[in-house]
């Protein structure tokens, strides 16, 4: 790909961000995927914490490569007076900054949204934190374990008799990286086009953990209001819509199948050799399907444990049933849907071998053309471009990397 060519919409705009782990840094990565430069204030020293979560060889995590690519790094510290002046040096040359400290930090080293506002009356604040800058638990610290559960999330993964699960990754910090991202693009948006401003105290996009994560659950709430209805852990079913599961195949690999549309599921029996289901009156609609899930989820796992996984999905498709394999991180790199879109995309990295490799990447969504923009740089070392930045406001190096 032709990294320097290529059209990225953000070209020009000039993000600083502030804080650690992946909420705070997945808002500021989607800014820079898509062009924006992107500043990422680190502690000396130690750096984001995240250069050390799922390491398994080397100095710096690819969890960390993942969610700071196409950045810059400058080692500044906070909490010393020269660290303050530097930073807002630098707010009164960004566009945007980004933060995910606890609430009242930022305050506490005079980098609060009033400063801020001296430094650059036109500056937009994204904060992200637990529970907001504002209510009874705003102070309070947390973390995206808790933010899905008191988000409601938690609450609905698993099986009906085990405790509450996790999913694999930390949605809720990516949940909340997304609405951050989102809410700059909004407050950009309003600044290219409104001639007067209002005061950055009320423009600053506020992104709470928990509040991201009970936004993505459609009608949970809504639903216990009306109807009364308290929603329950059900596996791999979604409640009230059936048949939509995961299901094993005469090979040891599994499926995940969606019938449950009503013209669908017609076909989908069909194809299954299932006529009497098909034709049953009683199955027609949802409600009906969902009473008897138990019945159709045997006959369908009964069907796919006589034959491979690629006959089943073979088998399905033709029918014009919405199926799909399973994945591994190994499915994902040989597939060829993910490589015609140029969904990974190899940077050089040293994975702990003391020499450069290229280490494929997620690649940058959504697409905008017809394949993901290219990536530029992997996750930069602890300080790399300090003395760039320093150089940018007309500083001598600190030596604090």
């Amino acid at each position: 790909m032709d990294t320097e060519h290529a059209h990225l919409p953000l070209r020009g705009v000039r993000v600083l961000e502030l804080g650690n782990y992946i909420a705070g840094p997945t808002a500021a990565r989607l800014l820079a995927d898509l062009g924006a430069e992107v500043i990422k204030v680190e502690r000396p020293g130690r750096g984001d914490e995240l250069r050390n979560w799922r390491l398994y060889a080397g100095t710096v995590s690819m969890l960390f490569h993942t969610v700071n690519r196409n950045k810059k790094s400058i080692a500044v510290d906070l909490r010393t007076g020269e660290g303050r002046d530097i930073v807002l040096d630098l707010v009164r040359r960004c566009d945007v900054v980004i933060e995910n400290f606890r609430p009242g930090t930022l305050e506490k080293w005079g980098l609060g949204p009033a400063e801020l506002e001296r430094a650059n009356p036109d500056v937009v604040l994204a904060r992200i934190s637990a529970f907001g800058q504002t209510g009874p638990l705003a102070d309070r610290p947390g973390f995206a374990a808790v933010a899905e559960a008191m988000g409601g999330m938690r609450n609905l993964v698993g099986e009906a008799d085990r405790p509450p699960s996790r999913v694999g990754v930390s949605i809720g910090d990516s949940i909340a990286g997304l609405y951050a991202a989102f809410g700059v693009m909004v407050e950009l948006y309003e600044r290219a086009v409104v001639p007067s401003r209002r005061p950055l105290r009320e423009r600053v996009v506020d992104v709470a953990l928990h509040e991201a994560v009970f936004s993505t659950m459609e009608s949970l709430v809504p639903d216990h209001l009306a109807y009364g209805v308290e929603r329950r852990r059900v596996g791999g079913r979604m409640e009230g819509i059936a048949p939509s599961n995961a299901y094993e195949c005469g090979d040891g690999a599994s499926v995940v199948i969606a019938g449950n549309g009503d013209s669908i599921f017609r076909r989908y029996m069909l194809a299954i050799g299932r006529p009497d289901l098909a034709d049953d009156p009683g199955l027609a609609d949802n409600a009906g399907r969902w009473a008897r899930r138990d019945e159709l989820d045997e006959a369908i796992a009964e069907w796919t444990r006589g034959r491979d996984r690629d006959e089943v999905l073979k088998v399905l498709d033709e029918a014009g049933v919405p199926a799909g394999p399973i994945y591994t991180a190994a499915d994902i790199c040989a597939d060829e849907q993910y490589r015609a879109r140029a969904m990974i995309q190899p940077l050089p990295v040293d994975p702990g071998t003391g020499e450069e490799v290229p280490i494929g990447f997620p690649g940058v969504v959504p697409v905008i053309g017809t394949e993901s923009l290219p990536l530029r740089t992997p996750g930069p070392k602890l300080g790399e471009h300090t003395d760039e930045i320093l150089h940018l406001l007309g500083r001598k190096d600190t030596g604090n990397d």
